[in-house]
Formats: structure tokens, C-alpha cells, sequence
């Protein structure tokens, strides 16, 4: 393997930063969150919103999250508020840029069409930047996308960080996912150089899937490093064995997404950069068991995933 090949692929276990302490103790679900990080307003980045900018409600950033599963965003126990990692990357956007911040909960499938047709200025919710996003929207950066590869606590597995670890194994994976993809690409591959092969399975609930993994049935999960690294510091039956970029062998990015031309992106990247630079992104990041997938810039519409 090259060495460039190498740093596309793998991010060495050693290098992962710990978890903090809040993803072991009971999450905090009031809608209140007392203990949001805030950010100072940032006049750089102010002075970059476009003059006459039609806020959806003036005053407001109002922003789409898709509450489902933490560490991204769940509702509160109000049942409506939406809180976690990306409402909290949220505010101190909109703290950074002067705004009050307004969450509106959607389903995933509806941000791109409410996005458009202007129903909210920005979706922050683990929006990955592709080249056929960029034709209607704009971006600006806040983490890498990573997945990672999980093992029952006892799995006599170390490490997966290349493909010819797999053979032999049982492993599952989300269907019709950039991780299906790398996978099957990873099976295809070793099959031809004659490894033994692995075995894939699919699971639409994620408990059957937890008791599938910890009672040996499969081997390893691959999926968002995020929301696997959140659960396996809760509750300790699983462990992280490695992780790829999720474009593997592509980098690929989560960004802030916005309407195409609307001009708001330079403001939000300028804004992420201030927090960068002050230490509050990291705070946020940290508290949500998201500090791997941090960055050291944000940028606005870089290279994204090309169509498959």
C-alpha cells in the first residue's frame, strides 16, 4: 500500500482522540440545554452576509435538523426541540453571525426540495459534500466523514484497516450506503486475489443488529463513526478497530449546506474558522463525542464525492 493510498484509507487507532466523559453519563435531552456552548458574535464573518439577504425569519437563522439519533440530533424530552452535536454547531453559527437560532425538525428526504424553495437559510445535519450537491447548493465545512468498524467487546478482532482483514469474517452494513459500497468493492477485490471470502448481512433495526454483533453471529459493523463511537461509549459492548474516510479512497466532508448563490457561505465558513480558531468548535465537537472528525479549516465548496 502507498503512503498516499495509506492516508486516504486509515486514521491509526492511536490517533483517535478519547471520548468525553458526558458520552458515559445520562445525556442531557431537556429542550432548555442548559449547557449549549455559545460563541461571541464574530463582525468578520458578519460583514460578509449579502446585503438585502431575505431571512427566512429576520433576525433568525432558522436551520433543518433531522432528529433521529444522537450524537447528531434527537428531539428533547418535549417531544418537538431538536438538540445534540448539530443543533449545537448550529447555535454557535448562528451566535458567530448576530442571529438568534431557530431549529426546524424535517425528515431527511425533505431538506434538498425545503432547502430550494426557501424554507430555511441553511440544513445542518451530517450533509456530506458531493460534486452533484454543488449544482444547487452551496457548502461550507465543519467535519470529516468517517466511518468506523465495530466489534463486540470481547471480538478476538484488533484491527480492520485494510480490506484483506475482512476475509474470512461476518460483517453487516446499511444498504444502499457509501459503506455498502466500499465493502462489496473491498469482498469483490480479496475474492480475486483467492482470500477467503466474507459474509454480508443487513439489518433494519438496530438492536437486532447490537445483539447480532455481541453474541458473535456477525464479526464487525461498518457504518458512521459518529453514532457507533457515541453508543460504544454509553454502554461499553462495543469497541472502534479502525476507521475510513467515508469517500474511501476519497476524502470526503460535512458541510453546512445552503442555497446555491444565495450568498450566505462565505459568512458561515468565516464563522467556523473564528470558532476553529478560538477553541469553541473544538468544545462542541468534544462534548458529542465528535472530536476525530474535527477539521483545522473550514472551507467553502471544495472538491465533493464524484457520482457513482
Amino acid at each position: 500500500m502507498t503512503t498516499t493510498r495509506r492516508s486516504l484509507l486509515a486514521f491509526t487507532l492511536a490517533a483517535l482522540l478519547p471520548l468525553p466523559a458526558l458520552a458515559l453519563e445520562e445525556t442531557d435531552l431537556s429542550p432548555e440545554q442548559p449547557g449549549r456552548i455559545r460563541a461571541e458574535k464574530v463582525e468578520a464573518a458578519i460583514a460578509l452576509l449579502p446585503a438585502g439577504y431575505n431571512w427566512v425569519n429576520p433576525g433568525k437563522l432558522t436551520v433543518a435538523s433531522v432528529p433521529g439519533r444522537l450524537p447528531f440530533a434527537v428531539y428533547a424530552t418535549d417531544t418537538r426541540t431538536a438538540i445534540g452535536g448539530e443543533p449545537d454547531l448550529a447555535q454557535i453559527v448562528a451566535d458567530s453571525l448576530g442571529l438568534e437560532l431557530e431549529i426546524v425538525p424535517v425528515a431527511w428526504a425533505d431538506w434538498p426540495l425545503g432547502l430550494e424553495s426557501g424554507k430555511y437559510d441553511a440544513v445542518i445535519h451530517n450533509v456530506t459534500v458531493t460534486e452533484a450537491r454543488k449544482e444547487k447548493f452551496d457548502f461550507s465545512t465543519y467535519r470529516n466523514d468517517l466511518l468506523g468498524f465495530y466489534v463486540a467487546g470481547s471480538s478476538p478482532v484488533t484491527e480492520i484497516t485494510e480490506r484483506k482483514q475482512i476475509a474470512g469474517l461476518k460483517g453487516a452494513v446499511s444498504s444502499g450506503t457509501n459503506q455498502e459500497e466500499i465493502l462489496l468493492r473491498w469482498i469483490e477485490e480479496n475474492k480475486a486475489e483467492g482470500l477467503a471470502p466474507t459474509e454480508v448481512s443487513y439489518f433494519d433495526d438496530d438492536v437486532v443488529q447490537d445483539l447480532a454483533l455481541e453474541s458473535g453471529r456477525i464479526d464487525f459493523y461498518l457504518g458512521p463513526n459518529a453514532t457507533s463511537a457515541f453508543k460504544a461509549a454509553k454502554d461499553g459492548r462495543t469497541r472502534l478497530v479502525g476507521v475510513l474516510s467515508g469517500g474511501y479512497p476519497l476524502t470526503a466532508e460535512i458541510a453546512v449546506a445552503t442555497r446555491k448563490g444565495a450568498g450566505l457561505a462565505d459568512a458561515v465558513t468565516a464563522a467556523l474558522n473564528a470558532q476553529i480558531a478560538s477553541g469553541i468548535y473544538a468544545e462542541v465537537l468534544g462534548k458529542w463525542g465528535l472530536g476525530d472528525e474535527a477539521i483545522s479549516q473550514s472551507r467553502t465548496n471544495p472538491p465533493g464525492l464524484p457520482e457513482k
